[in-house]
């Protein structure tokens, strides 16, 4: 066919997968990452390899390219038909969205896709007449008699993107359908907000019933459960808040910290939960098991509760928390070294003391327990035949393991399955990954990461511990978060990466091994910049204390954050973990949630996270650092539940009480203000509590510059400073201008609810028609005005 058909090498050079470099961002009309066609395509055959056309919509451009050919003269087809194709076949492009300006879902989509001027002067020549039967927009057909009108309106504003530019653009190409790192490295990822407002979520976890429900725990006893809708059902799953040991202290490592559901739960109904108990300054964790209500699959019941195991605490942190059962149907059970600093207990510490349940990897048989004991040996646990252990103890040598996951293995191989990784948290210098195998030794005290701690330890031939498969030092985080080898269906570039992430830094990690010499490979996760993430249903941002990482029934990942890290703060949010460079076919990854009674009432899921726009990568959230060490007493304000406070145990082994390192504990560097956090700015000698608003958002200070800035969002940051009334809320500059700031926020409307003010409606962070002589201020006051 004549025209402007590209050439093969165009074609070549767009199709090329190479390595990562340059960020590019493709995307569909649908507002969702290209993928690779399940089976070739027929007429938009250049698209085959990596695209947006699955055969079904290649077949529909085809009959449109027909439709084409029975309108337009004979003499003008022949002439045309290449351009037609051309031009038809852009919604099958990776950068569909581009082309046709779709990255903005309020912009209305383009009927043409963006073409290059020289491209577009050509084709004026000859067959501008093609339009009338393309494109149904009488503005562009009105242009069609002058060349330089009629090209300028199908032009783009980013150059990068028009057609058939793009197609030799090395800087777009080269690391097409790959996930991409920015210049530092960084993978650039996006996120999807699936809950919030959670009281420091510590697990989330599915049914395996083909219900696609999930459940997702707080730290203070309650676990809720969520339909495949997302919406949120009104009554708990479970609440055992009377009986939880925690308190309202930023930090504290003690309360609800893991939830298993039994492999065969949908039809036994069972779950096992790891929770902090406590009488006066005696504390433990517990083991027990529940059954799901006879009446109600949504709700446990809570007279089933059987106390499964417990194990004395010498001290308050250093919990563990995790559950998991294996592939073999053995549950696992991780718990902490006994807490304090350097696990002083005995003369080698909990962790190396095989009679000790402290610092282990147990495995127990909770199968068949109804008559009999609570839960039997398994006949290969690697200690069964030593007197001087404990025939639980699957591994020791561990310090704190948080977050623990099996590998589900490689989807089409199989390959990786049952693997356990663990992050378990280090003393003074070192965070480390783990790959836990049956009797091994992982080095606490002994050894932090790959040095020795105790040296008297290390220099021990016999201990024969296993080093870490990573460790990073604490300049990069101080409190692992352990993840998940990504198996999931929707994008298959992350197949095989492990995402972890660090409680106290607020990074996402990741690592990927060579196959050929079994290393890890690193790479830190960043948000995607710039346009890549801003897309319908997407964020770049979320809460830097990254507490736990779960799977749903599909395999696809998440996350839980949240802004304030105490079980009393209700700013816990669960994200999913999106690929914006490639997805699955559609149609690949259909799931079909069986149908689930529901007997109480659904709260809709709201989403309240923003993107936020930046030229550049997000930068990595840094965390506030938790306040003093958890009190010993238990909050004031206990919530109702049905089981009871515990009785204390029976087993009560001795131990110093005091202190030493937590999760979360403080850093020694000034920690960053949180996303939406507000100062206020005073000329000299007046009073706290009035000045010019300044918000935090993007990594930076700015100012707020507003003339219709009213009392509702003035409420909003009183609240936020810790006043309980806004006087008034001033304009105009009245506290000063704020010169030497950049404006990030105006057409600021809050209803006097939200949090901070990004959670009101605005501009997008940055964008404003305004000056400084315009900023906003605030009088705030302790006392009511009106009284």
């Amino acid at each position: 066919m004549a025209g402007g058909r590209a050439g093969p090498g165009a074609l070549l050079a767009l199709l090329a997968l190479r390595a990562l470099g340059a960020a590019a961002h493709p995307q569909c009309l649908d507002f969702r990452p290209p993928f690779r066609p399940p089976q070739p395509l027929r007429f938009c055959a250049q698209y085959s390899a990596f695209g947006c056309c699955a055969p079904e919509q290649d077949a529909a451009l085809a009959r449109r390219f027909g439709a084409l050919a029975a309108r337009v003269d004979a003499a003008e087809w022949a002439a045309c038909a290449g351009y037609a194709l051309d031009l038809l076949c852009q919604e099958c492009s990776p950068y569909a969205a581009h082309l046709y300006d779709a990255e903005d879902p309020s912009t209305p989509l383009r009927t043409v896709p963006g073409l290059c001027e020289d491209y577009c002067l050509d084709m004026w020549q000859t067959c501008r007449g093609l339009f009338r039967h393309l494109s149904p927009d009488r503005e562009l057909w009105a242009l069609e008699g002058n060349r330089a009108k009629f090209c300028r309106y199908l032009s783009l504003d980013d150059t990068d993107y028009c057609f058939p530019r793009l197609l030799v653009n090395e800087n777009l190409n080269s690391n097409l359908g790959r996930v991409v790192a920015d210049a530092k490295g960084c993978l650039q990822l996006c996120l999807e907000e699936v809950a919030n407002g959670l009281r420091n979520p510590v697990a989330m976890v599915h049914a395996r019933d083909g219900s696609h429900r999930f459940f997702v725990a707080e730290q203070v006893g309650l676990v809720w459960a969520y339909l495949p809708d997302r919406s949120r059902l009104e009554k708990p799953f479970l609440n055992v808040s009377r009986a939880v040991l925690t308190s309202p202290w930023e930090g504290d490592e003690r309360g609800f910290l893991g939830i298993a559901l039994h492999p065969g739960f949908r039809h036994n109904g069972k779950l096992y939960v790891y929770y902090s108990v406590g009488v006066g300054f005696d504390e433990w964790i517990r083991i027990s098991e529940f059954r799901v209500s006879a009446d109600d699959m949504n709700t446990v019941d809570h007279n089933s509760e059987r106390i499964i195991l417990e194990i004395e605490e010498p001290a308050s942190n250093h919990n563990g928390g995790q559950l998991l059962f294996g592939d073999d149907g053995y549950l696992y059970i991780f718990t902490g070294d006994g807490g304090m600093a350097g696990d002083p207990f005995g003369k080698f510490g909990n962790a190396q003391n095989k009679s000790a349940l402290l610092g282990k990897v147990l495995r127990i048989d909770v199968d068949r327990n109804e008559r009999g004991p609570l839960y039997r040996i398994p006949r290969d646990n690697p200690f069964v035949d030593d007197p001087a252990a404990r025939p639980e103890v699957y591994a020791l040598g561990v310090r704190n393991m948080w977050r623990c996951s099996f590998d589900r293995g490689d989807p089409a191989t199989g390959a990786g399955r049952g693997r356990l990784f663990c992050g378990d948290v280090g003393q003074n210098k070192f965070e480390e990954v783990d790959l836990v195998e049956r009797g091994r030794n992982y080095g606490w005290r002994a050894r932090e990461g790959y040095e020795c701690y105790d040296r008297k330890l290390c220099a021990n031939a016999s201990l024969d511990d296993v080093l870490p498969i990573f460790a990073y030092p604490h300049k990069l985080g101080k409190s692992v978060t352990g993840g998940y080898v990504y198996r999931g269906c929707e994008y298959p570039n992350l197949n095989g990466l492990y995402i972890f992430g660090d409680f106290m830094s607020g990074r996402l990690m990741s690592l990927r091994e060579n196959l050929e010499t079994g290393q890890w490979r690193y790479s830190e996760i960043c948000m995607g910049r710039g346009q890549t993430c801003a897309f319908p249903g997407l964020i770049n941002n979320y809460h830097p204390h990254i507490i736990s990482f779960a799977e749903d029934e599909a395999g696809e990942l998440y996350f839980m954050s949240t802004g304030v890290p105490s079980a009393a703060a209700a700013r816990g949010v669960v994200y999913k973990v999106i690929d914006p460079s490639r997805r699955a076919p559609p149609g690949t990854c259909q799931i079909q949630p069986s149908r689930v009674k529901v007997r109480s009432r659904l709260i809709r899921f709201v989403p309240k996270e923003k993107f936020i726009r930046r030229e550049e990568s997000t930068p990595r959230p840094t965390a506030r650092a938790p306040t003093k060490a958890p009190r010993r007493s238990r909050p004031t304000a206990a919530r109702p539940a049905p089981t009871p406070r515990p009785a204390r145990p029976t087993r009560r082994p001795g131990g110093r009480r005091g202190g030493g390192r937590r999760r979360g504990r403080p850093g020694t560097a000034d920690p960053a203000p949180s996303n939406g956090a507000v100062r206020l700015v005073r000329p000299a000698g007046l009073s706290p509590g009035r000045g010019r608003v300044e918000v935090f958002a993007g990594g930076r200070w700015g100012t707020v510059c507003d003339d219709a800035w009213d009392t509702k969002a003035a409420a909003v940051v009183c609240r936020q400073l810790g006043f309980a009334h806004a006087v008034r809320a001033t304009k105009r500059a009245e506290f000063g201008e704020g010169h030497g700031l950049p404006i990030l926020l105006d057409d600021v409307r809050c209803a006097g609810g939200e949090r901070n003010l990004l959670e009101c409606t605005h501009a997008a962070v940055g964008t404003h028609n305004c000056g400084h002589q315009e900023d906003a201020g605030v009088v705030c006051s302790h006392e009511d005005p009106d009284l």
